[in-house]
């Protein structure tokens, strides 16, 4: 389980984002705060796993607060969420060693990758009490060497631009797909479709079921998974 706590100065926005939260799997917010003094009361009572920054908070700067908030507890982990634009606060925030940075407005897709890909580096962790490059790469998600690699993975037949869009279309509609209907969506054959969406359902991305809506015509229904 992921313990998190939200710095948000907005009230309806760390409605949202707790929203966004609460539909996740192993992850449990455990406070929120619109200032940095509650922020930091918070860390120190609950000492939090994560903590979802904003910039601007009345009493602080949210680049200036992590390094008070990790004297407190220097295990926390932090995810900056902030409208803010500014390159220097970027790269302070880089420096500090956030986790990701995330400009408002976040759509649910974008922030549900950004949690889900820090709860698996946290499994990773857990799970190596050693490390060799391969690990480290995949952490950092920086080496060239690994995204060559994973490039390479994909079998004969399918475009990594291809299968991002089937990817999208699956995950942002709530519903079932046939070949035919995702061809038309990406514009492109039915069989093409299909080896997508198959390979969707090899890669345990995608499930699939058998439709007997008409009599004498099964058809393949492709699910998110």
């Amino acid at each position: 389980m992921i313990n998190i706590v939200i710095a948000e100065d907005d009230f309806r926005i760390a409605n949202i984002h707790e929203e966004f939260l609460v539909k996740m799997k192993n992850v449990n917010v455990i406070g929120k705060a619109i200032s940095g003094e509650e922020t930091l009361s918070l860390i120190k009572q609950q000492k939090p796993d994560l903590l979802l920054l904003d910039i601007y908070l009345p009493d602080y700067l949210g680049t200036n607060l992590i390094q008070v908030a990790r004297e407190i507890y220097p295990e926390l982990d932090v995810i900056i969420i902030t409208a803010a634009t500014e390159k220097k606060l970027l790269e302070k925030s880089v420096r500090q060693g956030i986790f990701n940075y995330l400009i408002k407005p976040v759509s649910l897709e974008k922030f549900n990758t950004v949690i889900n890909k820090y709860k698996q580096q946290r499994d990773l962790l857990k799970e190596k009490d050693h490390l060799d490059q391969e690990i480290v790469d995949e952490l950092l998600s920086s080496s060239p060497t690994t995204k060559q690699s994973k490039e390479e993975s994909l079998p004969k037949g399918i475009d990594r631009v291809t299968l991002s869009k089937v990817q999208h279309y699956m995950e942002s509609d709530n519903k079932s797909w046939s070949a035919e209907e995702m061809g038309k969506q990406i514009g492109s054959s039915r069989t093409t479709a299909r080896r997508y969406l198959e390979y969707l359902v090899q890669t345990g991305n995608a499930r699939v079921e058998q439709d007997y809506g008409v009599v004498g015509r099964p058809e393949r229904r492709y699910y998110s998974n």
